[in-house]
């Protein structure tokens, strides 16, 4: 899709034989009709007879950008309340941290001492990354 769209150009049109080829999910199709639209490139969906070139398939599009951010907020609330749901019973989301307390600490203390993050990750038997990360929140909050 990326190569057919980095060819198309201002009266062109992109022919599909169904709208969820356009796209990932509903939004990103809707999205892509839409920068199609906007750069002056006709969308032709075959199984539906769409064509933006026409007010009706304007429309059409119009109505399923509607759809899609109705259902992109719906999920949004859901997953809002969901979360809120969960803190309430006590759950915590995300990964456990690889390095208890004692063992950032412990971390913290040989970088300061002068041992480089790879020394460090390999000391905890973590990744450079993790090391990195804690160091840099550490020294954001100091």
């Amino acid at each position: 899709m990326d190569a057919a769209r980095s060819h198309l150009r201002t009266g062109d049109a992109l022919v599909v034989t169904r709208l969820d080829r356009l796209g990932r999910s509903m939004r990103d199709t809707v999205t892509t009709a839409a920068e199609l639209t906007d750069n002056g490139v006709r969308l032709v969906l075959l199984d539906m007879g769409l064509d933006t070139s026409t007010s009706e398939g304007r429309l059409m599009v119009g109505i399923l950008s509607a759809l899609a951010q109705q259902e992109l907020e719906t999920i949004q609330e859901r997953t809002r309340v969901g979360l809120e749901h969960a803190r309430a019973q006590g759950r915590v989301g995300g990964r456990p941290p690889k390095l208890s307390p004692a063992q950032r600490a412990a971390a913290l203390a040989a970088l300061r001492s002068g041992l480089s993050v790879a020394e460090v990750a390999t000391l905890h038997e973590v990744s450079r990354w993790t090391i990195t990360r804690l160091r840099g929140a550490t020294f954001a909050e100091e």
